[in-house]
Parts: C-alpha cells; sequence; structure tokens
C-alpha cells in the first residue's frame, strides 16, 4: 500500500470524480452528489494506491476558526476534512485510517486539528470509525426529522 499527495491536473480530476459517482451511486449518505471541479479544486489530495491502482481519497483544506470557541480558540488553523472514501472491496482493511494518518501528517505543522463531517447513513459505522479507530472526538450533531403532513 502506498500513500502520497497529488497534485490536480486531468488525469487526478477524472479519477475522483469517477469515485464521485460510484459513491453517489452507493446511495450511502444524505444529500451526496458527483463532484465536479470547483468541488475540488483548493484542496490538498491525497491518495491511497494498491498495485497501481487507485483504492482511496482524502480531500481537505486548512481553514482558521471562526465562531468555534467551544471547541478551539478563535483564528486557529485546522484541517478540515471534505471527503475520504475508500473503494468498496477494499474497506474494513484499514485503508481509511492510514488514508487519514498520512494526511494528519502531511498536515500537521500547519493545522493543529482534523476536523470533519459526515452526512452517512451508517452513522454507527462511521462513528466507530472515527471516534474508536481514529481518536477524533466527537463535537456535535445535527439531527433531522422529516415532519409527516
Amino acid at each position: 500500500m502506498f500513500f502520497h499527495e497529488v497534485d490536480l491536473d486531468d488525469t487526478v480530476l477524472a479519477q475522483l470524480i469517477r469515485f464521485s459517482e460510484d459513491w453517489t451511486s452507493e446511495n450511502s449518505c444524505y444529500g451526496y452528489r458527483p463532484n465536479d471541479k470547483s468541488d475540488i479544486e483548493g484542496n490538498r489530495i491525497f491518495f491511497a494506491e494498491d498495485d497501481g491502482a487507485v483504492v482511496g481519497y482524502l480531500f481537505g483544506k486548512v481553514y482558521k476558526s471562526e465562531q468555534m470557541k467551544s471547541i478551539m480558540p478563535e483564528g486557529t488553523p485546522y484541517f478540515e476534512v471534505e471527503e475520504l472514501y475508500v473503494v468498496p472491496v477494499r474497506r474494513s482493511q484499514g485503508v481509511g485510517e492510514k488514508l487519514f494518518r498520512f494526511a494528519e501528517d502531511a498536515v500537521k505543522t500547519e493545522a493543529e486539528y482534523m476536523v470533519l463531517s459526515t452526512a452517512t447513513k451508517n452513522w454507527k459505522a462511521i462513528f466507530h470509525f472515527y471516534l474508536d479507530e481514529l481518536d477524533m472526538t466527537f463535537w456535535s450533531a445535527r439531527l433531522f426529522k422529516k415532519i409527516e403532513r
């Protein structure tokens, strides 16, 4: 398994768009739609490869905190993970964890925190992954209920 940061070029863009189309067809997240170039531009992009094939990606960027005082001081740099995806046949094999830790190591001189949101329908599994396996801390939740008329 090989983890590395990549620059956005036409080949990388096409790969990320294909993955986001696959992710959309899985119907595993609320409101997820395929990416276009504007969703990806300006992000740092990390790939997980195995035998020359990309099996996962993570992208995001560094921000300075604003109105997040309950978790970090104003102006604190943090890396917002926009997407973390592993192809279905490689899930539950440590790829996502290693990819996350690789990105964390790559941004540690620029950011003090790793932050992300998730809209997964399988919240129990994703909470186990982020809280138990990656040692993240639960900060907030936004819950929804459709009002029946």
